[in-house]
């Protein structure tokens, strides 16, 4: 098996020199493409990585298709283009640069979803790890900081009640 690695748009794959590796070995491109596009399109919008296993002998592929990082899913959710460059005010403006005022906040629910699209299942410390970034992308949650919300106190994980 021979592995190549991508990052592609989600759900909006092409042609292009980073698959002519795949082309080399003799791979139906249109087709492939088509698969990797079925398999991300729940990432539209966001850079996906994606790992094609290739049998040299029949042709045969395997994909598999990673996940965003956790600032990626946030910027999906929130409907952002980008998030702060530090938490809650700490970034200092170069010279001649303008100081931007950022402010997102996101909801249990929200964060329970990207839990759920980055690590699959929803438990304390996968919640812990999306808070983590929510606080060092200063994003709130339900108007508090990040670093404040206890994840364990929520009732039910998998819904977000409380």
């Amino acid at each position: 098996m021979e592995t190549v690695k991508l990052l592609v748009e989600g759900g909006k794959a092409a042609p292009g020199p980073h698959t002519a590796g795949l082309s080399a070995m003799g791979v139906n491109i249109g087709k492939l493409i088509a698969e990797i596009n079925e398999k991300t399109k729940d990432y539209e919008g966001m850079q996906v990585p994606v790992e094609v296993r290739v049998d040299p002998k029949t042709k045969e592929w395997r994909i598999s298709v990673g996940t965003p990082p956790v600032s990626s899913l946030i910027k999906k959710e929130l409907g952002l283009k980008k998030l702060a460059k530090a938490p809650f005010g700490t970034y200092k403006p170069k010279e001649g640069e303008e100081a931007e005022n950022f402010s997102a906040d996101l909801t249990r629910e929200q964060v329970i979803k990207i839990t759920k699209m980055k690590f699959g299942e929803v438990t304390p410390s996968a919640v812990k790890q999306v808070l983590g970034t929510c606080q060092s992308c200063g994003v709130t949650v339900e108007g508090r900081q990040p670093k404040e919300v206890d994840p364990t106190g929520w009732k039910d994980l998998n819904t977000g009640e409380q």
